[in-house]
This record gives structure tokens, C-alpha cells and sequence, in this order.
């Protein structure tokens, strides 16, 4: 019985020495987006000047305010900053709907990336991934396949609690696709043909041509 759970370890220790040999994420930079006074808006890690509004961003893109990132707990705010999760998801998915139940039991911030069309596939090989969902990855460790004791050891080795520390308010960015959706130009009306001019009748009899001659 002494031995009985030294291969759960072995797997821990695993999991915890390859995130440990995982590039480590530079600290977050605070993303600014600026308006400047002409209404041009631009992105900068620089703070604005004096004349300029500017909204901070968290390393998700979204406003830290949006985020909610300031209310979160200091350990849940270094994991996401070391190890920020990504969710790949498709139609009709119930290991996607599993995966993704375990992340909000958890209370894990995640970003969701659906894969739904040809070019959200083609996007995923690009990125070195194969086309099968659910996909998570948790910093640069990629996790193919729900497996909820899988996921569930490289979440804790991560640094994410078991249990969700959330705020109430704290809501995920909705799902997006993984590929842009190109945007499609309206279609201009068809132009209506003008009608052909009517040639005028021929002239008839007058009284001053009772027959109707056409000289």
C-alpha cells in the first residue's frame, strides 16, 4: 500500500518539470489604446501624452477594466499571466462542453477559439496543431483530447485553483473564430435599364393630306 499512488506522483512531478522547462512568459507590459485629438486610434506599450485618452489592455486585448483582472486574486492573476489558457472548441462537441465545464468549475480565465469552417482548420495546422477538438493550451504546453486528470495535473502545476475564486461579475470574452471572418462588400443594386424611345406613329391623314402621304 506504501506505493499505491507513487505513479500519480511520478505523473505530477512530470507535469510540473515541464511547465518548469517551459519558456517563462516575460511579465505582462501594460498595452495602451490611445485616441489621439484627431480621433486616430493606435496602440502603444508607451503611456499617452497629456491630450490623448487612453484605455489600458490586458495581455487578452480586452480593457484590464472589462477584464475584471484587478479584482482577481494575486495567484490567479500570476497564473494567468505565466500561463494564460486557451480553448479550442467545435459543434456539437461534448468533450469541448466537458472541457470547458472544468475550466469554469475552476474558475480558470481562458480565451475560447471555435473551429468551425476550412479556414478555422487551416489556421489551426498553420499553428502546428492537428484538426481535432477539444485543444487547450496552458502557457506553451499544448493538450490535445479531453482528459479531465490530464488537464486537471497541468492546471494545478500551473498554479490555477481547484476551486473557482471568480468574482461574481467576472465574465470570459465571448467564444470567436479562430479565423477572421472576411468581411463581404454589400452588393451594389442593379442598375435598371432605361426603356428604348418610342419612335413616333407615322403620321395619319390631315386635312391637308387627306391621304396620308409621307413625302
Amino acid at each position: 500500500m506504501k506505493n499505491a499512488h507513487r505513479p500519480h506522483r511520478t505523473a505530477l512531478l512530470a507535469v510540473a518539470t515541464t511547465l518548469a522547462l517551459l519558456p517563462a512568459l516575460a511579465p505582462a507590459q501594460a498595452i495602451y489604446r490611445i485616441v489621439g485629438p484627431d480621433g486616430r486610434v493606435t496602440f502603444s506599450d508607451k503611456p499617452p501624452v497629456a491630450n490623448e485618452k487612453a484605455t489600458a489592455l490586458s495581455p487578452s486585448g480586452r480593457s484590464a477594466q472589462a477584464a475584471g483582472a484587478s479584482e482577481l486574486p494575486f495567484e490567479l492573476r500570476e497564473a494567468m499571466n505565466r500561463y494564460p489558457v486557451t480553448l479550442y472548441t467545435g459543434d456539437n462537441c461534448e468533450p469541448c462542453n466537458a472541457a470547458r465545464n472544468l475550466l469554469t468549475r475552476r474558475g480558470v480565465p481562458y480565451t475560447e477559439r471555435t473551429i468551425t469552417t476550412a479556414q478555422d482548420i487551416e489556421t489551426l495546422k498553420r499553428m502546428g496543431m492537428e484538426a481535432t477538438v477539444p485543444i487547450a493550451t496552458i502557457g506553451g504546453q499544448r493538450l490535445k483530447g479531453y482528459s479531465e486528470d490530464e488537464w486537471s495535473d497541468y492546471l494545478n502545476a500551473a498554479g490555477y485553483p481547484t476551486t473557482s475564486r471568480l468574482p461574481s461579475s467576472y465574465r470570459n470574452a465571448p467564444a470567436s473564430p479562430l479565423a477572421p471572418v472576411p468581411e463581404v462588400a454589400p452588393s451594389r443594386p442593379e442598375a435598371t435599364p432605361e426603356p428604348a424611345p418610342v419612335a413616333p406613329p407615322p403620321p395619319g391623314p390631315t386635312p391637308n393630306n387627306p391621304a396620308g402621304i409621307v413625302f
